[in-house]
């Protein structure tokens, strides 16, 4: 009887949701055969932890909850980590492309929001960015649009990994050009 309350407590445990999901699309698709047609439906999900790790699946299957399930677990599988500032923005302006999709992703100040449009947002929210300007260009296709956007927050860099990768020390990086200026009376006189 323990060992199978045990066991209960375990199983609700890992069956806590560590990450978040969104579904971004679903997609009815047919195929005709010689009796008719066959519908199947194609899921689109972004799964993030809401602490800088996302990711996107997509999956297939002849009813919905089956298409999300894997596309779920397509997208915990293909999850990668973006640096964030102060846990909240991203580091530095970017932009991303995949096909004919282009995405302008920019930093901003505390408050602003996510501005960001239906594909993109999911992807923001699920990584846990509270304030960011971003602008989709081209492609609407939500597929591209998201595809773009993990390729533009790919390539964003924190000062930490500039540093290292530079052998220098954050300090160094983030210290701004601070030459001592000439004193105005000094000038004049």
């Amino acid at each position: 009887m323990a060992k199978e309350q045990n066991n209960r407590g375990r199983r609700e445990r890992d069956e806590a949701p560590e990450f978040a999901d969104r579904l971004v699309a679903i997609n009815r698709v047919s195929k005709t055969v010689k009796g008719g047609k066959r519908f199947g439906f194609a899921a689109l999900v972004v799964v993030g932890d809401q602490k800088g790790r996302v990711g996107f699946g997509k999956g297939k299957a002849k009813e919905v909850p089956e298409a999300i399930r894997k596309a779920t677990e397509q997208a915990k599988r293909q999850m990668i980590r973006v640096p964030l500032r102060e846990c909240r923005t991203l580091h530095h302006d970017m932009e991303g492309r995949h096909g004919a999709g282009k995405v302008v992703m920019r930093t901003a100040p505390t408050g602003t929001g996510i501005i960001a449009g239906g594909p993109m947002r999911a992807v923001f929210e699920m990584l846990g960015i509270q304030d960011v300007v971003a602008k989709s260009i081209g492609s609407q296709n939500p597929y591209n649009m998201i595809r773009a956007t993990i390729d533009g927050l790919q390539k964003e860099a924190s000062p930490r990994l500039v540093a290292q990768r530079r052998g220098k020390k954050v300090a160094d990086i983030l210290k701004r050009d601070e030459a001592p200026a000439a004193p105005v009376e000094a000038a004049e006189a």
